[in-house]
């Protein structure tokens, strides 16, 4: 017997509708590409993003077709979310920071028939505006005192298209599996992969991120994406804001530590979610210039894993909830999120410091488990270590253009490519990727513990660790330091430093500092630019 309940679907659609209706008068915050401050209400969202849909449609845009998005965190961005979902076309956020030929690749395959692009990144576009061979129009995201001069041959002005059109558009009810957005991994070996998320996919995500012991948003609440919405849809968060209506503030390109505490003391900002990275700028500019956040009362931290130092300073002298969430593009992202059990919230701070600094639990919707190298399950006892894998509403069953590319176990499970152990209170713990783990004398060495340890000494910016062949152990660890502006730390002190913060045999014998780290598209250290630059580097001797 079925039960007797409404059938709805679950559309895009349905949160701008809910957010224009409920939340009209919450507000939305934006540090415009051209510089001011421009606000407005969630139902000027609504009726924007409905002006869009139909501009878009009077351009020929019809379901299933791919429009592409280069922009920052922007009023505009936000529109085009919900108006190319919403309508029934697929939204593909695009990720200005790749290399030209991955640009051109991705447009390309994903067959994106507009452009909508910021004025910051024309130059990309009319770069490799020849080699897209898909794309029939470029729309600048701009009024008209943001205009270019001269203007892209053929451009069309984004502000001009919302005037022109009325705001009577209908949301088309489609069915809830279909496609609503697309984004593209970075990272991966070959070509990059588009992961297509679903109407239903993305609804459901927005709840679970809004969930309290997730990242816990409410109408009482001011969040910052720091994350761009080029990065897995800023993870989630346009859409769980629309859910929730929460105040939401959108840096647009000024990212740089004083900039975003700026904005974030102007619009009494309670949650910021970004990468370690723009964390580790924001503190260096609290501390060089004696100033916080008073209104911040949670940081959410992804992307990579974030020193156990930074957890302290935000928690200890900030008094900042810190919140360290995992996930990946297949997953939409939201994964795991590590906050200590109500037994631990009292506990010694290093306690619950160390709770912190794992990936987390899994959050309803989200199953995960372990296996050996041959496919065998491993126990959940926080000690045994197996590659990750995932399954969930919200996680991807297969690549666009390439339904399985042999990430999928037999049963459907997407194998992450981390290694990890979860303990009996589900809590996982990330020690490395299967490409950067590090095999010692046949015994692994985490290379993002290692890394972690390394950054709590007060000269170290940043770090990276590799692994290089040694004649005895078959690998030991390279240690390679970014040091902070104006400090100049030594091999020895380091090596000092880590004494009884990892096992001994971990602790590297060579260390290299270096004037920069090179960086990924989404903010992670490229370890094959790493490795490449340092493999003339001599074995340390046998010991």
């Amino acid at each position: 017997m079925r039960g007797l309940m409404m059938d709805r679907p679950l559309l895009v659609s349905s949160l701008v509708e809910h957010a224009g209706q409920v939340f009209h008068d919450a507000e939305i915050v934006t540090r415009t590409v051209e510089g001011p401050i421009q606000r407005y209400t969630y139902r000027d969202l609504r009726d924007r993003s409905r002006r869009l849909a139909r501009a878009l449609a009077n351009l020929g845009v019809r379901e299933g077709d791919r429009v592409g998005t280069i922009a920052w965190n922007t009023y505009r961005h936000v529109e085009a979310y919900f108006a190319i979902s919403g309508m029934g076309a697929i939204c593909h956020t695009l990720n200005p920071r790749l290399h030209p030929d991955q640009f051109t690749y991705i447009v390309n395959h994903a067959g994106d028939r507009i452009l909508l692009a910021d004025t910051t990144f024309l130059p990309l576009i009319e770069a490799t505006r020849d080699r897209l061979t898909s794309v029939e129009h470029l729309v600048v995201l701009a009024g008209s005192t943001g205009r270019p001069e001269p203007m892209p041959e053929g451009a069309l002005l984004y502000d001009d298209l919302i005037e022109a059109a009325d705001d009577g558009f209908a949301w088309p009810e489609l069915d809830e599996r279909t496609a609503s957005s697309l984004c593209y991994t970075s990272g991966t070996t070959g070509n990059p992969k588009g992961v297509l998320y679903s109407h239903r996919s993305t609804v459901l995500h927005s709840y679970a991120l809004a969930l309290p012991d997730a990242m816990s948003l409410s109408e009482d609440d001011a969040v910052l994406p720091v994350v761009p919405m080029f990065h897995v849809n800023a993870w989630g968060l346009p859409y769980g804001a629309a859910l929730t209506g929460v105040k939401l503030v959108l840096p647009g390109p000024a990212l740089d530590g004083r900039s975003l505490t700026e904005l974030m003391n102007a619009e009494g900002v309670t949650i910021a979610a970004g990468v370690p990275t723009v964390w580790h700028g924001l503190l260096h500019h609290w501390d060089e210039a004696g100033t916080s956040v008073p209104t911040l009362r949670r940081t959410i931290v992804g992307g990579a894993a974030p020193p156990l130092s930074m957890i302290e300073t935000f928690e200890g002298r900030y008094g900042v909830d810190f919140r360290h969430a995992w996930g990946m593009t297949e997953t939409s992202p939201l994964g795991t999120v590590s906050r200590p059990k109500p037994a631990l919230r009292n506990a010694p701070p290093a306690d619950r410091y160390a709770i912190r600094t794992r990936q987390g639990r899994p959050v309803f919707g989200v199953d995960l488990k372990i296996v050996a190298t041959d496919g065998t399950p491993l126990p959940h006892d926080g000690s045994t270590s197996g590659e990750l894998f995932i399954r969930g509403p919200w996680v991807a069953s297969g690549y666009f253009g390439d339904e399985r590319d042999g990430s999928y176990d037999s049963e459907g499970w997407f194998g992450t490519g981390d290694v990890a152990t979860i303990d009996p209170d589900g809590y996982v713990q990330i020690t490395d990727r299967l490409k950067d783990v590090i095999k010692s004398g046949g015994e692994w060495i985490s290379s993002i513990e290692l890394e972690n340890a390394a950054m709590g000494h007060p000269d170290v910016a940043q770090a990276a660790v590799i692994g290089i062949p040694h004649a005895k152990w078959d690998e030991r660890p390279l240690l390679i330091v970014l040091p902070r502006p104006g400090a100049t730390p030594d091999a020895e002190s380091i090596r000092a430093y880590l004494q009884g913060k990892v096992a001994r045999w971990w602790i590297p014998e060579e260390v290299r500092f270096v004037e920069s780290l090179p960086m990924g598209a989404t903010g992670k250290v490229l370890k094959t630019e790493l490795r490449a630059r340092f493999a003339s580097v001599p074995a340390p001797p046998p010991a």
